[in-house]
């Protein structure tokens, strides 16, 4: 299945079913393309969590300094 916003937002709030390892591809898009920092602040702090847990990587830019926390 081919991510796009609207998928990775349905999947990450739980709308959609998805496997563990499709909800972390997911949340990987989200931080990748930088929309987890710009939509609810749980998707934020969900985002931080995983990386700081190291289920998933940090974009290229690096995480906002006020989401890492």
């Amino acid at each position: 299945m081919a991510i796009d916003l609207l998928t990775a937002v349905m999947v990450c709030e739980g709308v959609e079913e998805a496997t563990p390892e499709f909800q972390l591809e997911c949340w990987q898009y989200l931080v990748d393309t930088g929309r987890a920092w710009t939509l609810q602040g749980c998707f934020g702090r969900t985002a931080a969590a995983l990386i700081q847990a190291g289920l998933i990587n940090k974009p290229n830019g690096g995480v906002p300094d006020d989401e890492a926390k």
